[in-house]
């Protein structure tokens, strides 16, 4: 990475992430200058008489418009495979290809530069759009696939070699209400979302469904928007305001967040403010004044200003490799994903020699009864269709830093 390191740079400085991979991303204010090709494979050292590397493969936007995602998660991956094939033994070598987020023809035609390649094992894509498009040919391949952020139930349930490492976006809709439920129950709460983006209606969905079974105080769930009419959300945090919500859910991205924040502030509507892992961003809008980010409530798995040495170690070797940058939680899911592989890999006993199919009839055994300490969650375990199971957490926003609920 180190040869982009300022293309990285300006196009993160839109992001810290969007949430955990949907379909549609926000705009990166600029974009890549030097990132048309994507960086050599990087190869483990050969040792003599040493079994053939394991083919790790990523498909994900590294170009365009959500580039700054699809670079998180590499820059993540990459830390993790450094530091496994220094440990010796199992070796691993990782490449990369841009799919631009585009689920369609560039994605799988990414996927198969990949399988050209010889990928043994699938570690993406990054986003939802993506992943329904090269799910079912990874099933129709028998290669194992691993996302570390597509978060629509879909993209697990297309088949049993198909798993995520983040929640899907149902469940983190529900985990939304319960923190509600125990902090804010007397709130009355509002709804804004993007209706035409399945990640944002996908948490509302479950953040509906479960705010009603316990009994939430929803005073308006349909201020909604689309990706054709978000360049100005006053109409609907009026709405909110006028029902005299003291309490609105932002399901959807950081940067359309930024102008609901700025367009309340104009007009002294001071509600809590509560996102979910799109919100991951927000403190790095170009444009945005950050105080007014203070006191903000969001969902995500990974804070970087943890101080246990695991997460000490991937934000030192992060910002070293990108010029000072903070990780985010697309970087942290990416670094799970490689660990999560690499145990099950040497659990089953499978090295670059064992044929994909063989290495995803493993995986899936692996995966069955597989626990995982990360920096996105300890103990993660994964059911009967890839769907991950992990404690959420939530964060607010104090003195400009990340600062766990209390």
């Amino acid at each position: 990475m180190k040869k982009f390191v300022a293309m990285l740079m300006a196009v993160l400085m839109v992001l810290s992430m969007a949430a955990c991979g949907g379909s549609s991303a926000p705009a990166a204010t600029e974009a890549p200058a030097a990132a048309d090709a994507a960086p050599a494979a990087t190869e483990a050292p050969a040792a003599e008489g040493a079994a053939p590397a394991l083919k790790i493969g990523l498909t994900g936007p590294m170009t365009g418009p959500a580039s700054a995602y699809g670079l998180a998660v590499r820059g993540g991956m990459e830390i993790a495979v450094a530091e496994i094939n220094a440990k010796g033994g199992l070796q691993i070598e990782f490449k990369s290809e841009d799919d631009e987020a585009d689920g369609s023809d560039k994605a799988v035609s990414a996927y198969n530069s990949l399988k050209d390649w010889g990928m043994q094992i699938m570690a993406g894509p990054v986003t939802t759009g993506s992943s329904l498009a090269i799910a079912a040919e990874t099933v129709n391949d028998q290669i194992f696939m691993l996302t570390p952020s597509a978060s629509a139930t879909d993209v697990a349930m297309t088949g049993s070699n198909v798993f995520q490492m983040c929640f899907t976006d149902p469940n983190q809709g529900a985990s939304a209400a319960e923190l509600m439920k125990q902090k804010w129950a007397d709130a009355t709460i509002g709804v804004i979302y993007d209706s035409s983006d399945a990640y944002s209606a996908g948490i509302v969905d479950g953040f509906l469904t479960k705010a009603s079974e316990l009994g939430l105080n929803v005073a308006v769930d349909n201020a909604a928007f689309t990706a054709d009419n978000k360049a100005d959300l006053s109409t609907q945090v009026t709405q909110c305001k006028d029902a005299g919500c003291d309490l609105v859910f932002l399901p959807f991205y950081y940067t359309e967040a930024a102008q609901v924040l700025t367009y309340a502030n104009t007009v002294g509507y001071a509600p809590t403010f509560f996102g979910c892992d799109g919100m991951d961003g927000i403190l790095t809008v170009e444009g945005f004044d950050a105080k007014l980010a203070e006191g903000l409530v969001l969902m995500t798995p990974f804070d970087a200003n943890a101080t246990d040495d695991a997460t000490v170690a991937f934000v030192e070797q992060f910002k070293a490799n990108n010029g000072g940058l903070v990780p985010n939680q697309f970087a942290a899911d990416g670094y799970d994903v490689i660990y999560a592989l690499y145990n099950a890999c040497v659990a089953a006993g499978v090295d670059g020699s064992t044929p994909a199919a063989d290495v995803c009839a493993a995986l899936q055994e692996q995966f069955a009864s597989l626990s995982v300490d990360g920096l996105t969650g300890k103990g993660m375990t994964w059911d009967a269709n890839g769907m991950i199971s992990k404690a959420p957490a939530a964060m607010v926003v104090t003195d400009g830093v990340y600062v766990p609920v209390a």
